[in-house]
Order: structure tokens, then C-alpha cells, then sequence
């Protein structure tokens, strides 16, 4: 039985709007610094980011009363209010039929190899707790009659961990947080970029001490910049990924993220070689994924050249229209690109052919009003003439109409008026993307707890570097809810989280101010739209999905020649309020030159395509295949097995970026833990490692 949703429901769950701020109170307490008056804050704890996890620790640390307060360049502006796809995922333990195995669930986490094992089991054990949470707030978790949450498969998940609220569950998360937020009056200071964090004491030996801000509402004749100071002992990092690193993205546009920020602290990052790239429409129009139902809808894709000539591109790659339709469906659940995934015909074959077509030129389409066409020389498609996963999937879904618009219709009709909100109606004219650079897997490096190696910094969401290789689609909501919970726990437990209340401001603040006056220069060539320009337009081309060691090695020349530049000849900006961009984008050449670093020492050291990328090479083991042949050009080394196991570290030491590498983090399986002999451990806090750095 098909039940129509009435569009009322629709409505409320695509056009979710979000809480208004209370007005923000300037503090009282100004110092001078540098000659510049400036307003000076003391809460215990800062919490850099308004996203989802920036939130949940937020929260929890009010909840545990800590005096902490957010810090945001753009609420309710960033991934997780303004990114999704067609039923955004959520991945959580399995709550219905004969429930969940959460070791099981942490070898899935963890499966695509570069990740912490015990990480996997904090992940996997913490997120019944974070989900019912979320409902407790109001989060629309659809469930059975009986209560159990409805359950699909996503991307890396065999079992079937995923649910959603449809196309704005994250947004649906900030708001809910927000309210939270709101409810509890934790301070919230809008339009303020954290530009440097500030530490005292001797490298490996150094603690936070505050963050050296610019906020709009201090912007004065005398303090034209609007610098602030937040003096505190801890800050949770929680902005979120680096999506200005590249010029194809499904980023948010503003979105920066935390990496240049903690580099620039001496924080060590892991993971930086790990990302996703996927099929989504691009950020100049209304950035967003084209996975699940959109692709499982099974519309006709194609390319246009400058004269308007259509191209049927995908008949050159498939054997059969089967074979090319069904792929087009399995993107719905295997929408990041996999290399492995592009031999024996597979789904990311779709990927490389995109990618392909963008490069020569041509622009892609995807039409929900056309059925996928033929393969030269084979039969028409036909709902009869699927692979069994496809066949099944659709039969289940009822989702066996003519049409890929009626199919879409049927399964998802929220994907449809998501796009119209945009003034984008794929019901009646057909859809442009690209494959597209959608999260960066590595981050700060952190412990059980979110420590970092900083005394007194956290990271959370996808500032931190939790993920591996691969995760299930909706597994990041999932680890930025368990970990905003775990630092909340952990920062009330130490006890560090005091206001300071002598009179005295780091001494690193002045240094900081004198560096960044001497860095932004009006007279620069350097402009932010050169530096952007240069900074994305490498990372796409030469550090995409598709690289190879020359490409990579040069990139990484250029990234550092660049950074010198930027150190020598300062930034330009026109007007004061645009400086704090400027710095920004400071932040972003360095936070390209760590991840090509990284990238550089992979492939240096003998590693293969996994993951994000394919490693090209022309003594490479594996070869994709296409109807018309050998895909010579693409021949990618294959993983090796010992990579999956450890983690490639960077770190900013003077101006250069230094390289190690670390084993995973194990877990032991077979530990047993008992009530009466663990429970001291518990009440004394030794569960948290007071002790350990």
C-alpha cells in the first residue's frame, strides 16, 4: 500500500527553520594590546564551531556545569545545517529486530583499515546513548508500529545501520541542539573567527590558554578589526572540515574548518590522506550529494559539449545496459568513490566516466524524465532486465514505475521538493553535477576522550581524526554526537574548565596580534582570491581522486613556495572587515601544504589507492576495464596491507611539516569487564586517565 505524504509533513521536514540567538552582551573587561583595545572574555571552556558536535559539547558541558560558551564564524552556516542528501544518514547501533553486536558494529567502522580499533568501539558502543538523546530532544527518528527505528543500508554498511529524518537530518540535529542551547543560556558570540589558539609553556610541554578572536561586534574606529580575547584553559574544536580545499566541492561556501588553526599551535593531524569524493550537485549552484534514492531512481546520465551536443558516455564504459543501470543504482549505497570499485565493471566506474567528461570540457546531466539509455549493439533498459540487488530493492521500495521521476517519487518525494526550495525542479528539466570533494576523514589526532596532544584541547565532529580510510555513510553525525558527550564528560572530570579569574592575559597573545598586523599588508599582491584560486585549483587537479606521484610531488612544491610567499609578502585585503578571510586563507595554504605533505610521503613510501584515491601509476597492479578496452591512462597501484594498519601523523614544527607514523590504537575483543572489580575505577575517575597526555 502506497501512503501519500500530505505536503504539509513535507514541508516541516525540508524547510526546517532554526532558533533565533539572544542578543550577544560584549564584555566589560577590555585590555590594550599591541595599541588596540580590545574586549577580553573569561569563560571556562570555548567551544569553536555552532555544527552539530560543536552543540552536543556545548550542551553537555552546560548540563555538567561548566561555564562554556560557542564561538561561531556563521551559525547555523555551516556542513551540518546546510549539507545533506536525499535521506541524510544517520548510522547508529541497531535498535530493532534481535538489536546489534557493538563489536561487530566496530570491526564495520573500522573495516576500511588506518583506524584506531578502540576508536571503532567508543563509536559504536556510545551511539544507543546519542540517539536516543537526539529523541529526547525532539529529533524525528522514524520508528515502526512497535517502536523500532526504520533501518536501510548505506555506504561500508552490510547490515543495515542507517536511518534518517530525510534530506535535513543534520540540520534537524543543529536545530534541536540549538534549542537545547538556547534553553540552557549558553552564551553564543555570532561573526567570530577564532584566528590563532594560544599556549604557554615549552614545546610538547605547552597548555592552551585562551583564543585570539575576530568578532564583528567589536569592530570600532579604534579596534577596526573587531579583535577579541577568551581567556580560558580549554577549547573543544568543533568547525568542522576544510571545505574551501577545493574548487569541486559539496562544501558549504565559508566553510574553513580547524586544521590551519591547529597547525599553526603545534597540534599534531592524522589521517589527512583520507577523504571523499563522490557525484553531487556543485556549491556555485545549490551544493548537495546525489546518492540513495536519487541514484537508485536510475535516471539517464549524460554529457553536453560546447555546442550542445548530447553525449551517451556511460555506453562506452558498460557491457550492457544491465550492467551500466544497475551500477547507476548501486551508487545510491556506494556513493564515495572507491578505486577498488572501478575494476570488474563496478559502481565507481561511473565516477571515473564523470570525471572524465568534466575534465575534456563537457557538462553532466542527470535526467529523471529518460530511462537510461542502451549500450551500442545491446537491448533497451527495462525494470525486467536489473541485477538482483537492484530488482529486489525497487520491488521492496514499490518503486516499479516507468519513469525514474515516478520511481523517485515514490521512494523519497522529499529529495524532489528540496530541490524546488532552490528553485531547481528536476521533475521538469534535468540536473547538472560533477563528482566532488564531500569530507575529509582525518583531523586533529585524538584520544578515547578527544584529547589532542595540546593540553586542553579537544576536537570533535570532523575536526577530528577519528575516521579511517572508509566509514558507513552517517557514521561521522554518529562520532561527533558520541564524542561531544565523551570531552563534555571528560573536561567536568578534570577540572580544568575554570573561569580564570586574575587579571593577567597570556603573554602569546601580543606576539600573535604583532604577527597577524604583520601579515595582513593592503599593498599585497597576495590577494585572498589569488591565494584561492591557486590553493583549490591544485588540490582539485592535482590531489583529487584521481593523482599520481609526479602530480602530488609538484603540488607539494608549489604549496610550500606559496606558504613562503604568503610568510615574505603578507596577504592583501581591501577593508578591515575582510581580514579576518585573509587569515583565513593563510590558514588554508598550510592546512594544503599538511595534506600534500602526507599525500607525498604515502605515495613515497610505496602506497596504493584505497579509499578517496586512485594512486596512478603505470606499473600498476590493477587495470579498469571498459567496453571499448583497457583504461591504460588510469592503471593504479593496488593497497598494501601493512598501511592499513598505522596512521600518518603531520605536524607544523617552525615552518615546515614534520612526518611520523603511528600504529592503529588496538582493542582487545576479548576483555571482559566485571561490576564489583571495574566500578572503583569509575567512582575515583581513573576511567578518564587524568595522567596520560
Amino acid at each position: 500500500m502506497t501512503i501519500k505524504v500530505p505536503q504539509h509533513i513535507l514541508d516541516a521536514l525540508t524547510d526546517v527553520e532554526m532558533p533565533k540567538l539572544a542578543p550577544e552582551a560584549l564584555s566589560a573587561e577590555k585590555i590594550r594590546i599591541g595599541g588596540v583595545e580590545m574586549p577580553v572574555y573569561r569563560p571556562g571552556c570555548v567551544v569553536v564551531g555552532s555544527g552539530a558536535a560543536g552543540l552536543r559539547a556545548a550542551v553537555e558541558l552546560s548540563r555538567r556545569g561548566v561555564d562554556a560558551v560557542i564561538i561561531s564564524q556563521s551559525a547555523w552556516g555551516g556542513t551540518s545545517a546546510c549539507s545533506g542528501s536525499d535521506k541524510q544518514t544517520l548510522h547508529t547501533a541497531n535498535t530493532a529486530d534481535q538489536g546489534d553486536n557493538f563489536k561487530a558494529m566496530a570491526r564495520a567502522i573500522r573495516a576500511g583499515g588506518a583506524m584506531d580499533e578502540d576508536t571503532a568501539y567508543v563509536e559504536a558502543v556510545g551511539s544507543p546513548r546519542m540517539m536516543a538523546s537526539l529523541q529526547y530532544l525532539g529529533l524525528p527518528l522514524p520508528q515502526d508500529p512497535l517502536g523500532g527505528t526504520l533501518r536501510y543500508q548505506t555506504d561500508h554498511d552490510e547490515v543495515g545501520r542507517a536511518t534518517s529524518c530525510g534530506p535535513r537530518t543534520s540540520r534537524l540535529m543543529v536545530k534541536v541542539l540549538a534549542e537545547e542551547a538556547l534553553r540552557l543560556e549558553i552564551p553564543f558570540y555570532n561573526q567570530t573567527t577564532a584566528v590563532k589558539l594560544l599556549s604557554d609553556g615549552q614545546p610538547g610541554m605547552s597548555r592552551v590558554t585562551g583564543v585570539l578572536v575576530m568578532m564583528a561586534a567589536a569592530r570600532s574606529d579604534e579596534n577596526p578589526m573587531g579583535w577579541a580575547l577568551f581567556v580560558c584553559n580549554v577549547v573543544v574544536l568543533a568547525a568542522g572540515g576544510p571545505g574551501e580545499l577545493y574548487r569541486d566541492s559539496v562544501y558549504p561556501n565559508g566553510c574553513f574548518g580547524s586544521l590551519g588553526l591547529a597547525l599553526e599551535a603545534g597540534i599534531q593531524l592524522v589521517n589527512l590522506t583520507e577523504s571523499q569524493f563522490g557525484i553531487g550537485t556543485r556549491r556555485e549552484g545549490f551544493p548537495w550529494n546525489l546518492s540513495g534514492t536519487y541514484v537508485q531512481a536510475m535516471p539517464h546520465i549524460y554529457s553536453v559539449d560546447a555546442d550542445g551536443n548530447e553525449r551517451h558516455f556511460l555506453g562506452d564504459y558498460y557491457r550492457t545496459t544491465q550492467e551500466l543501470a544497475s551500477n547507476i543504482f548501486r551508487k545510491g549505497y556506494q556513493w564515495p568513490f572507491h578505486s577498488t570499485r572501478m575494476l570488474d565493471f563496478g559502481s565507481s566506474l561511473v565516477d571515473l566516466a564523470i570525471y572524465r567528461e568534466s575534465a575534456a570540457g563537457r557538462r553532466v546531466f542527470m535526467d529523471f524524465n529518460r530511462n537510461p539509455q542502451q549500450v551500442p549493439g545491446d537491448v533497451p533498459f527495462s525494470l525486467e532486465r536489473l541485477d538482483r540487488d537492484a530488482s529486489e530493492y525497487l520491488s521492496n521500495a514499490g518503486a516499479v514505475q516507468d519513469m525514474p521521476i515516478d520511481r523517485l517519487r515514490q521512494m523519497n518525494p522529499l529529495s524532489i521538493e528540496l530541490y524546488r526550495r532552490y528553485k531547481v525542479d528536476i521533475a521538469s528539466r534535468p540536473l547538472e553535477f560533477a563528482v566532488n570533494n564531500q569530507h575529509m576523514n582525518g583531523g586533529v589526532m585524538v584520544d578515547t576522550w578527544g584529547r589532542s596532544n595540546l593540553a586542553g584541547c579537544y576536537a570533535v565532529g570532523e575536526a577530528a581524526g577519528t575516521h579511517g580510510v572508509t566509514r558507513p555513510g552517517g557514521a561521522a553525525l554518529n562520532s561527533g554526537q558520541v564524542f561531544g558527550t565523551r570531552v563534555a564528560e571528560h573536561i567536568s572530570a578534570n577540572g580544568k574548565a575554570k573561569a580564570v579569574e586574575d587579571k593577567n592575559v597570556p603573554a602569546s597573545a601580543a606576539d600573535a596580534l604583532d604577527q597577524f598586523v604583520g601579515l595582513l599588508r593592503p599593498d599585497s599582491p597576495l590577494t585572498v582570491r589569488h591565494i584561492r584560486s591557486e590553493v583549490q585549483t591544485r588540490m582539485s587537479e592535482k590531489a583529487g581522486m584521481i593523482c599520481d606521484a609526479e602530480s602530488v610531488a609538484g603540488a607539494l612544491q608549489d604549496a610550500r613556495h606559496l606558504n613562503a610567499r604568503i610568510r615574505s609578502e603578507g596577504i592583501g585585503y581591501e577593508r578591515a572587515a575582510e581580514a579576518g578571510r585573509a587569515l583565513q586563507w593563510a590558514q588554508m595554504a598550510a592546512a594544503s601544504e599538511a595534506v600534500l605533505t602526507a599525500l607525498h610521503y604515502f605515495i613515497s613510501a610505496g602506497g596504493g589507492s584505497r579509499g578517496a584515491r586512485a594512486i596512478c601509476d603505470q606499473d600498476g597492479e590493477a587495470l579498469p576495464q571498459s567496453r571499448s578496452g583497457a583504461l591504460e591512462e588510469f592503471r593504479f597501484r593496488k593497497e598494501r596491507d601493512e598501511h592499513r594498519d598505522e596512521q600518518i601523523i603531520i605536524q607544523k614544527v617552525d615552518q615546515s611539516m614534520e612526518v611520523q607514523v603511528r600504529l592503529n590504537r588496538s582493542f582487545d575483543e576479548n576483555a571482559k569487564s566485571f561490576f564489583e572489580r571495574d566500578w572503583p575505577a569509575w567512582l575515583t575517575a581513573e576511567v578518564y586517565h587524568f595522567d596520560e597526555n
